[in-house]
């Protein structure tokens, strides 16, 4: 079996000392490198292309929400795992814009982070668990979960349409959607603009939420779109 192929960027030597050992015990994950600051993290996830980026977000110079943004544009198969101590909505919400795919504290890393892992290696979106209700509770005008303009108007996105979302919401840019789906950068955007205006959502992480509430983020419950 092939392990899940990590790279670490903390900028705290004795955090990453402690995942090397928490993740050591894991039979399927190997760390095959470290970063201390964002910058570094792009370089070495450029060079190794590893499976999973475990990233902080606040570390010096370039931040782990800018190194998510460049990694997430030019590698569309490596998923990016935020471990932070930041338990704060806006946060969540900023590196999933970036295209962060799981969002784990790092009070519940013992209990929550090699779960998150193998989540987010699968193409699944991982949250801490009081952030999903922050996702599903807190929804912007125009989102509202009961608001049936919005909630059926997927029966009538088309399956490229609905490809098209899945992937958006799981980070991918319009470049990497048009090579994953053999399409033109053009026909992307066109896709994206008339699916954002069916369902009536306005940003990424709205289509997160939504992605999450009709179940498009388990791969399990839809073999048929790409990973």
């Amino acid at each position: 079996m092939d392990k899940i192929r990590l790279l670490v960027a903390d900028d705290h030597p004795v955090v990453r000392a402690g995942l090397r050992t928490l993740l050591a015990a894991q039979p399927d994950m190997v760390i095959v490198g470290e970063a201390e600051d964002g910058a570094e993290a792009v370089r070495q996830a450029l060079a190794l292309r590893p499976d999973v980026v475990v990233m902080d977000i606040t570390m010096r110079g370039v931040s782990g929400m800018e190194a998510t943004k460049q990694i997430r544009q030019q590698l569309a198969q490596t998923m990016v795992l935020v471990l932070t101590m930041h338990d704060d909505e806006e946060y969540l919400r900023q590196m999933l814009e970036a295209g962060a795919t799981g969002y784990v504290l790092k009070q519940a890393v013992d209990t929550e982070l090699a779960v998150a892992i193998r989540a987010v290696q699968r193409g699944e979106v991982y949250l801490y668990s009081s952030f999903t209700k922050v996702l599903l509770g807190q929804l912007a005008p125009g989102e509202d979960v009961h608001d049936k303009r919005t909630f059926d108007q997927y029966e009538l996105l088309s399956q490229r349409e609905r490809e098209v979302l899945r992937l958006v919401a799981l980070g991918y840019t319009n470049q990497q959607i048009a090579h994953t789906l053999f399409l033109s950068v053009k026909t992307v955007e066109t896709y994206r603009a008339r699916l954002m205006e069916k369902l009536n959502l306005k940003s990424r992480s709205a289509l997160v939420r939504y992605a999450l509430r009709k179940g498009l983020l388990d791969n399990e419950k839809d073999g048929s779109l790409p990973p």
